[in-house]
């Protein structure tokens, strides 16, 4: 499996954080070595990246792209390493998991892909990229198998059949004259076996909306999201399609719920967790808590900021839901993605009783 679609041949986020560096003429910056790993000189971009954590052995995203450069050398092994210590140091990133998940699928590894892939998932259950690698493990796993079955069976027409289904998946798609140069740019041939994404830098900033700039995520300046007076409750069950207090209440709560997390307040955060709230995975909720309370409160600063924000309420007692545009900064990771929420109401506030 191939693995340059890190940096150059798909159009995926930079989920890479804004770290101080210690002001030292010497000590290259994560932007020096992300442009000279960019241009594809990946022996001077190792070189720069190691000066950088020499001076911040801590750094996170340095860590980070030095996997990414270790991968480029086909050095998967330290790769492996740089990634593994990062998921031990920083256990609430799923990046780290993802990548690992694709070093080990480039080396057969499909059972310990599919684990790392499963924590990106269980850390991050909005994390598209894993789970549309998780769907290739799956099929990957599955073309064994299938593969099995014909070994003992030649005859086994449904195998033979499911299995050139999945190989099609993972065949590449001729692409005309016209239209070969646009279509490599943006995502170049599927090999068997690859993975669809991976983590890494983008070769052009994320649009149509930019995230917030270094000076605009300090906490001095993050400006708390304002919360209007609440209307009055609407008792559970009485919310109807087209009820506009009820659906101005229920956006409200979530905004609340995005500032709470802003804030950096775990406490705040969990309290808009109903009791029924479907943990991802099926975990134990406490364990899940733990989890979540350092995703919230490990960080220096967070910022999240909720757009295209929709409410639906079908009524008959089923849940609201939610749908917005989540961006996510803070010192640690940025990133983009779309949720939602599903929420019910008990006694006098709505809650969350689902995420996805």
């Amino acid at each position: 499996m191939v693995l340059s679609r890190f940096s150059r041949t798909l159009p995926i986020v930079l989920l890479l954080a804004w770290f101080p560096v210690a002001a030292l003429a010497a000590v290259p910056s994560i932007q020096d070595v992300s442009q000279v790993f960019r241009q594809g000189n990946n022996a001077a971009a190792l070189e720069k990246v190691n000066a950088l954590l020499a001076a911040n052995p801590k750094d996170a995203q340095g860590r980070f792209l030095k996997g990414l450069i270790l991968t480029e050398l086909n050095r998967q092994i330290d790769a492996i390493k740089v990634f593994t210590d990062l998921t031990e140091d920083y256990p609430e990133l799923p990046e780290p998991y993802n990548n690992l998940a694709v070093l080990y699928a480039a080396q057969g590894q499909y059972d310990r892909a599919k684990n790392s892939l499963e924590m990106a998932i269980r850390t991050h259950p909005s994390y598209a990229t894993a789970h549309e690698n998780l769907g290739d493990i799956y099929a990957k796993m599955a073309s064994q198998s299938y593969d099995k079955a014909l070994q003992l069976d030649k005859s086994n027409t449904s195998a033979l059949t499911k299995l050139a289904m999945i190989r099609e998946i993972f065949t590449p798609v001729p692409v005309s004259d016209a239209t070969k140069g646009k279509a490599a740019s943006k995502a170049g041939p599927r090999k068997t076996g690859q993975l669809a994404k991976v983590t890494g830098p983008a070769a052009e900033p994320v649009r149509p909306q930019p995230l917030p700039t270094r000076s605009e995520t300090a906490v001095d300046k993050t400006e708390p999201v304002k919360v209007p007076e609440p209307v009055a409750p609407v008792e559970k069950g009485v919310a109807k399609a087209g009820d506009a207090a009820a659906t101005a209440e229920i956006e409200r709560t979530v905004r609340a719920w995005a500032e709470a997390w802003g804030k950096r307040d775990s406490t705040a955060y969990l309290a808009f967790y109903g009791k029924d709230f479907k943990v991802p995975g099926g975990r134990d909720r406490a364990q899940w808590e733990t989890e979540r309370k350092a995703r919230v409160t490990r960080p220096r600063f967070v910022k999240v900021q909720l757009d295209r924000v929709k409410v639906e309420i079908p009524g008959e007692n089923a849940p609201a839901k939610v749908s917005f545009e989540q961006h996510y900064v803070s010192n640690l990771v940025r990133s983009r993605d779309r949720k939602m929420l599903f929420l019910e109401k008990e006694g006098d506030d709505w809650k969350i009783v689902e995420e996805r």
